[in-house]
Order: C-alpha cells, then structure tokens, then sequence
C-alpha cells in the first residue's frame, strides 16, 4: 500500500447536521478525546459494522462496552492468549470504531504461550464438561435476570416489613434491583467470550497448518472441513420447521396461513381441538426456542420473536407452502457432512506420519470446539439479552409511570449511569412523599436526544478511520470481520470514485452460483419485504433470519469474513454466499439482476432494476 492514501482523521470528523452534542449520548471514555490526539491520532480504526452496523442508543452502549471488555478480559487476563490482546474502541457519531492493540514484543509472546498452554489446555482437555457447566452458569444468569423484582413504589411498606421482614425498603431495592441488572449486563460479555476465543485459536490452529503444508488451499476450504455440524443455533428454525409440519398433520395449515400476527393467529386457530393443540405446542416451544432477535440482540429495539410473532409466523408459513409443495424441510445435514469429509479426505491422502497426526489432532479439536462458536450466539446474544432488554423496559415503565418521560422505551435514551441519578431521584422523592425532579428534567432531553439520533441514522460513516495500515495480519480481524488488505484497497477505492461500477469482490463464503433479482434488506423489519427466489443483499445477516433463506437463492453482505456468522449459516444451508463486499447495500439496487459466485467472492450486476 502506498503512505499517501488515508481515511478521515478521526479528530477532524465533522458531526452531522442536526447532530450537534451528539457527544452527551455517551459517556466520556466512549469518545476520542483531545488530550490523546498524539496516541490515538496515529492508529487506524475499523469501523465494526459486523456486529454494531446502526447508531448505538446511549443505553445500548452497554453491549459494546461490556462485549469488548470480555474479549480483552479473555484475551489479556484469564488465558494470556500469546498475539493478542484487546481492542481500543470509540464511538464517532454514534457508530462505532475499533483498533487492535499491537501485539506483545517476542520475548513477551513466548511467556505468554506458556501460561497460554497450561490455561487453554484444560479448558482445551475438558471441553464437553466445562461446556455443559458453562450452560448452566449462563442460564443462571438468565433466571436472576428474569427473577429481579421491580417495586411497585406503594403508599406504604407493608406490616409485615414493620412486623417481621425490616432491611430494605422499596427505595433501596429499587436501587439495588437496577445495579443487579448493570451487574449482570456486565457479567454476561465474560461468560461469552470464555469459550468463544479458544473457540477461535483451536480454528486458526487448523487454518495456518493447512495453509502451512496446502499452500493454494482456499479458505472456504478450510471452513467446509469443520462444517455439517448440529448446533443449538439453528434450533429455533428447526422448531419452525417442525411446526409447519404439524399444522398440516392437525389439518390447521390454512388457519396458520392466514395469520399475520399472535391475534389472528389466536382468532384463527381457537375455536377447534387441533388449533388449540397446535397453539400449546407453539406455547411450549416459545420458551426458550423464540428468545430469538429479529436482529444481533446487540439493540433494544430490535425485538425478539417471544416478544413479536410476525417473523416466526411468516417462517412457519413458508414452510407450509414448502411441504404442500412435496419440498423436504430437512438442512440436508448428511449432505454437509458427506461433502464435509470427502473434502476432508482428499487432503488428508496427501500427508503421513507426525504431520498426518497434527493434521487430524487439529482437525479433531476444531470439530469438538467448533459448535460453540455458533451456540454462544442463542445463549448470550438472542436469550439473555431478551431477558435484559425487557427488564429495562419495567424500569423504563415505572418511570413513565412517575411522569419522566413518555414511552418505557425512553430509558433507552438515557445513559446507563444516568438512569441511576433518575433512580435516586425517585428513590428520595418516593421516601420523603414529594414530586421527583425528573418529570420537569427528563423528556426535553429525551427529545432533544431523540432527535439527534435521527440525524446520525442519516450520516453514512467511513468504514476507517486514521491511516492506512502498513498490513492487516491479524487472523481474527480477517476471518471475523473480513479485513485484509485487499478490502482496505477497495474501500479506499471507493472513496475516490474508481473501480468497477458492476462488479463487487469479497470474500467466497459459501460454494455456488446463483442468479436473481437483488433485494436490499437494511433492518430486520424489513425482512418480509423478500420475495421467492430473490438473492438477499444486507449490511450483515443476522443468524435469526434463517426462515428467510428458504425463500432466497443466496446471500450477499457488505461486511464480514470466511468465519462470520452469515458464512457459516450459508455454507449450512447449501446456500451461495459472498460476504465483506464492502459496499454491497450502495451498489445493488433492489430488483437488479445479479450474479453471485460463492466459489471466487464475486458479485455481478448482470442488469439494472
């Protein structure tokens, strides 16, 4: 790469229109500050659309802090991972930056590799047990959530706390139930981490000895070796699945059918035994299988199926018409594995002796690891942070109920340590019987907040910030997010208006070639827009969206590498994928006719809409 080229100075970003004290949305530590302008000035920041691709709300910034503080956590403290530690983070303009902090010196990486070794090799030795413990230590964590009692703030303690019960009164365990809920908020990034990063190193483990000894190996190649696996991840849309199949056994598939939404749904099927058996089954199933987000889980605002039917209803549609249609519902998961291991063996032929052995040694741990870097994802992203996000909206609701803002999804305009100065301004007010402060102080900024995010939603932010990288090395920020070099070259060619206008390249995630009419999906509420045999184009795919891949021919995103989530979900589905096009969603238009190669990364504009 050529030293002239370079992204915006993140010091120099002008902020939008409309968009002035965007600052006060987020706490001093999210930001770049002055006095840090030599260190941070000097380094180059990638934008994290893969996991935060939208403005963060003031309160949701909690699952950016606490999800890059359990990687580093993870990384830096509890493993002493050899490479890598965490990663500095900032927010210009309410998205959000990321830069890898630069790797220990060589005497230090080799003290860090022993303790790696003894710490990584037990977990590695008792994966299955650790792992099971580790479930249970999350849903632990999820039924504390659940469990955190809001009160009701009433006119008076009750005699029995007079009598028998004294200690806390209401006032402080409205405070102690809000830190217990931060608390676990925080807790929970850690649990995700802890299995997730040595999920990672036992893959790249793999990758660089298949590199080492198959010079010309792709990585698709790679990733279809540890592939045709079952993992909890996509159990919701199994569920789905098995539910279109029952409507049509029970003889309620056109009731089903007709359904938009839980109150048709309830009107349709109601009034007959196999509807209200159909409708039991799909109670049961709701717990945990549809605390799944319309999105990443990573927003408030981006709710869950438990919470709104109509993504799982269209689902379940869809596959009706598929079983009326003779269609199997089955994933095909013999096929993955068959083509799995006949890939698997062709280049196992090719080695013997000690490296046969490290080859099936590294493959072998890749596979037994391998499901957690999915399953993770239902656990913490899609179940707790349901459980989380709905247990602000009580508190949110208690305080629109006391008058300090409107809707009880206003909280999520206040900063986390914010809404503990509201706590104790109710908390007081509640205990002297006066009027709290908050209802004269809280919806002009509420508004005024509300309105400068509307104006960041229309920014559209670099996808770097600083100068450009001598070279992107790290394995992670390539496998993960997609960054290497060559998407460097392309974002920068972008910004200076050269390239092809009709091709796009990025990484080959899922093997295939399909042809068809693009549609652009931007959020999750947008999903129903898709139609039969359309090629899906997103900022990134979202695991939940599975019900939609069997209405599309393939998948294309803007970011994201070979181990992302929407590669690993295509590969599974024998859907053609190309994913880390960059700038897919500005390109392609809805209703274009393009071609996606998922064997070469290439994405061709074949006709305009």
């Amino acid at each position: 790469m050529t030293g002239k080229r370079t992204f915006p100075d993140p010091y120099a970003v002008e902020t939008p229109e409309g968009a002035e004290g965007w600052q006060d949305l987020y706490a001093y530590h999210n930001l770049f500050q002055e006095g840090r302008q030599a260190v941070d000035g000097k380094k180059t920041w990638f934008r994290n659309s893969l996991h935060f691709p939208e403005v963060s709300y003031p309160f949701d910034q909690i699952t950016i802090d606490c999800a890059f503080m359990g990687t580093g956590v993870t990384n830096t403290r509890v493993f002493a991972m050899p490479p890598a530690k965490g990663l500095d983070v900032r927010v210009v303009n309410g998205y959000t930056y990321m830069s890898a902090l630069p790797a220990p010196a060589p005497d230090e990486i080799e003290r860090r590799a022993a303790e790696f070794g003894v710490r990584a090799g037990h977990y590695f030795q008792n994966w299955d047990s650790l792992y099971e413990d580790w479930v249970e230590r999350v849903k632990g964590r999820i039924s504390t959530v659940k469990g955190i009692a809001i009160p009701e703030l009433t006119e008076f303690e009750t005699l029995e706390y007079v009598t028998t019960t004294h200690g806390n009164t209401q006032a402080n365990t409205l405070l102690a139930s809000y830190l217990d809920l931060i608390a676990q908020g925080d807790a929970i990034w850690t649990l995700h981490s802890e299995f997730l990063n040595l999920g990672y190193a036992a893959y790249l483990q793999f990758l660089l000895l298949c590199k080492a000894n198959f010079p010309d190996i792709t990585d698709q190649t790679i990733s279809r070796m540890v592939s045709g696996i079952d993992v909890i991840l996509f159990r919701p849309d199994d569920e789905l699945r098995r539910l279109a199949k029952l409507a049509e056994e029970l003889g309620v598939g056109d009731a089903v059918l007709a359904s938009k939404d839980e109150t048709s749904l309830q009107a349709n099927l109601s009034g007959t035994d196999a509807g209200k058996k159909w409708l039991a089954d799909l109670e049961e199933t709701k717990n945990p299988w549809f605390y799944f987000s319309n999105g990443s889980g990573m927003y408030h605002h981006h709710r869950s199926w438990v919470d709104d039917l109509t993504m799982p209803i269209q689902g379940i549609g869809d596959y009706i018409k598929m079983v009326r249609r003779g269609e199997s519902l089955e994933r095909e998961l013999d096929k993955r594995q068959a083509e799995r291991d006949e890939i698997t063996n062709i280049y196992r032929d090719l080695l013997e002796g000690d490296v046969l052995a490290e080859f099936d040694g590294a493959l072998g741990l890749s596979r037994t690891v391998f499901p957690y870097v999915e399953n993770h994802n239902f656990y913490i992203e899609h179940w707790f942070m349901t459980e989380f996000w709905n247990k602000v909206r009580e508190f949110g609701a208690l305080f629109a109920k006391w008058g300090f803002w409107e809707s009880e999804d206003d909280i999520f305009m206040l900063r986390r340590a914010e809404v503990v100065e509201a706590v104790i301004d109710l908390e007081a007010a509640w205990s002297h019987g006066t009027e709290p402060q908050g209802p004269a102080y809280w919806p002009a900024v509420v508004a005024k907040r509300k309105s400068i995010y509307k104006a960041l939603a229309k920014w559209t932010p670099p996808p770097a910030l600083g100068p450009v990288p001598e070279d992107v090395s790290e394995p992670l920020t390539i496998m993960l997010w997609g960054i290497t070099p060559e998407t460097v070259e392309r974002w920068l060619d972008q910004a200076e208006g050269v390239g092809s206008k009709t091709e796009l390249g990025g990484f080959a995630a899922a093997p295939g070639i399909a042809e068809g009419r693009a549609r652009i999906v931007l959020t999750p509420d947008e999903l129903d827009q898709v139609q039969d045999g359309e090629i899906l184009v997103a900022p990134v795919t979202n695991t939940s969206w599975t019900p939609v891949f069997s209405r599309i021919k393939a998948a294309v995103s803007d970011i994201g590498g070979i181990m992302c989530h929407a590669a690993i979900v295509s590969r599974e589905y024998g859907l053609p994928a190309v994913v880390g096009t960059g700038f897919g969603t500005t390109t392609i238009k809805t209703g274009m006719l393009i071609r996606v190669d998922g064997d070469t990364g290439k994405v061709t504009i074949l006709e305009e809409a």
